[in-house]
């Protein structure tokens, strides 16, 4: 679905600023424009001077037009980096041992992944995340534990079962997996 919209998106921003682009080049060169254009021959400014100094006498105007164009940006920076943004991955190649390959959906291993994660001790929310290629995944698990879980072994106890599960029924020869650990906060408790 972001691929999609993504196209439709960057296919109409980059038609508009086409068909822009081409007007004002045709009006700077001379050629004939329609009378409706505003820039109408090589001399045309976007603002003339009254204009300019028009503006400039209403005090609120030009901030407002460099906050619109800042907000702009910061939406366009988002944007962008939203695209850098490693996406899940769909699904994985399962080797079934016939030469074909079976495919599992990603996010039911992921599930699978989380649930088991979940239920280890000391664990209150797990949330995973695949990515890397079909044939060869990685795992990325967020884990928020309990005040009283000891981060070492719960690490060691996910990595020892819930990873290794999940690795052997795909059929995966590794599943690299990166492990965030937090803690889940909580109030001090007072000794008295």
């Amino acid at each position: 679905m972001t691929r999609l919209v993504n196209r439709v998106l960057l296919a109409l921003v980059g038609l508009v600023l086409l068909c822009w682009g081409g007007a004002v080049l045709a009006a700077g060169v001379g050629w004939g424009v329609p009378s409706w254009w505003p820039y109408a021959g090589p001399r045309a400014v976007l603002l003339s001077r009254a204009d300019r100094i028009r503006y400039r006498a209403d005090g609120w105007s030009w901030p407002v037009v460099i906050a619109v164009l800042a907000v702009l940006v910061l939406l366009t920076l988002w944007w962008f980096l939203a695209q850098l943004r490693r996406p899940r991955l769909p699904e994985i190649l399962v080797d079934s041992g016939d030469g074909e390959g079976a495919v599992l959906r990603g996010r039911a291993l992921e599930n699978v992944l989380a649930d088991d994660a979940e239920s280890l001790d000391g664990v209150a929310r797990a949330d995973v995340r695949l990515t890397g290629r079909r044939t060869a995944p990685s795992a990325r698990v967020a884990l928020l534990l309990e005040p009283h879980a000891p981060p070492r072994t719960t690490l060691r106890r996910l990595t020892d079962s819930s990873v290794e599960q999940a690795r052997r029924s795909a059929g995966l020869g590794v599943l690299p997996a990166v492990v965030r650990l937090r803690a889940v906060r909580h109030r001090a408790e007072r000794v008295s």
